[in-house]
C-alpha cells in the first residue's frame, strides 16, 4: 500500500533549543516510534537533494507516535537543519530504526554515562535499564551549566545522578571520567557500564572501567553513508576484527575498540566538510543579501 505520509514528508511537531548549537526535534512517525529500541539510529534527509546523515534516536513516545532527535549544528547539513527545521515543517526522508538494539535486561546495577551530545542517546538506555528493574547510576558531563539539558528526565529514571562540568559551574568540577570514578568508588558491584559521547571521552571512560573490571559498551559514530553495510564507510576496528557500525553496531565492547583508528577516520573528510560548509554559508549570505525579491 502506498504510504501517503512518506510522500508528504515527516512532520516535525516540536522544536526545542538547548543552546546556540544544540537543538531537539520531535518527528511524527508512529510506526518507527512503536519499533524503536534503545541504541538504535535513523538516517535523515532534510530535502530531496540533501545528504543522508545518521542520528541516534534520543527518545521515542509510542503513545504520541513520535521519535526525538537531538542534533548539534556542526556541519553544513546540521546547520541547515537548524535554520529550517521548525514545528510544522517536514523532513524529506527518515529511515529506521537501524542498528542492533542495546541489551538492557540483565544488569542489576548499571552505570550510564553521557558526555555532551551523548547525553541524549544515553537516556533511552538508562530508562531501559530502569524498566528492567536495575539500579541505575547516571553520570553526565557538560562544558558548563548553560549546556546542561534533560536533567529532570534523567532524575526520573536514575536512582543516582552525577553531573560533571569542565568549569565547575554545576555538579562536580571535572570530566565524566572523574564522575565515573566517584560512582565506582561508591558502588563496587556495578554489572555494566554504557558510555556515549565523543571518541576521546569514551576512550577515557573505557579506561576507567577497564581498571575496575566492569563490562563496558560504547556507541560508535563513524562516518556513515548508506546505513546498510554496503558502502563500508563505517568500518571500525574491534580487537582483531573489522566491523561495520551500521549493521554490527553501533554498540561495541568498549575495551576492544580501537579509538585512535576511529578518531583518525572521523577526520578523513574534514577538508571536504569545511568546503561544503563554506559554499553553503556563502550561498546563504548571497541569498539574504538579494532579499525576498
Amino acid at each position: 500500500m502506498h504510504d501517503a505520509s512518506a510522500s508528504a514528508g515527516f512532520e516535525i511537531v516540536r522544536r526545542e533549543n538547548f543552546s546556540d548549537v544544540t537543538y531537539l526535534l520531535d518527528v511524527r512517525h508512529p510506526l518507527m516510534a512503536r519499533a524503536a529500541k534503545p541504541g538504535q539510529f535513523v538516517i535523515v534527509m532534510l530535502h530531496e537533494h540533501g545528504e543522508r546523515i545518521p542520528l541516534t534516536i534520543a527518545d521515542f513516545d509510542r503513545d504520541k507516535g513520535t521519535v526525538t532527535l537531538v542534533i548539534q549544528a556542526v556541519g553544513k547539513t546540521t546547520k541547515e537543519m537548524q535554520q529550517t527545521c521548525q514545528a510544522g515543517t517536514t523532513l524529506y526522508g527518515l529511515v529506521g530504526p537501524m542498528g542492533v538494539p542495546s541489551v538492557t535486561g540483565h544488569a542489576k546495577k548499571a552505570l550510564c554515562v553521557g558526555g555532551g551530545l551523548g547525553t541524549a542517546p544515553i537516556f533511552p538506555q538508562a530508562r531501559g535499564f530502569k524498566e528492567h528493574g536495575a539500579h541505575v547510576i547516571g553520570v553526565l558531563g557538560f562544558r558548563s551549566k548553560d549546556l546542561i539539558f534533560w536533567e529532570d528526565k534523567f532524575r526520573s529514571c536514575c536512582d543516582e545522578l552525577v553531573i560533571c562540568t569542565d568549569d565547575g559551574s554545576a555538579g562536580i568540577k571535572g570530566t565524566v571520567a572523574d564522575g565515573m570514578k566517584l560512582a565506582i568508588d561508591r558502588h563496587r558491584d556495578i554489572d555494566e557500564a554504557v558510555i556515549i559521547g565523543p571518541p576521546v571521552m569514551m576512550k577515557a571512560g573505557a579506561q576507567v572501567t577497564r581498571l575496575a573490571g566492569i563490562k563496558t559498551v560504547v556507541s560508535l559514530n563513524p562516518i556513515m553513508v548508506d546505513g546498510t553495510g554496503m558502502c563500508g564507510g563505517c568500518r571500525v576496528k574491534i580487537g582483531d576484527q573489522v566491523k561495520f557500525a551500521c549493521v554490527d553496531g553501533p554498540d561495541f565492547d568498549g575495551h576492544k575498540v580501537d579509538f585512535d583508528d576511529l578518531m583518525m577516520r572521523l577526520k578523513r573528510y574534514a577538508e571536504e566538510e569545511k568546503a561544503a560548509l563554506a559554499r553553503w554559508s556563502e550561498s546563504c549570505r548571497l541569498g539574504s543579501a538579494a532579499g525576498p525579491g
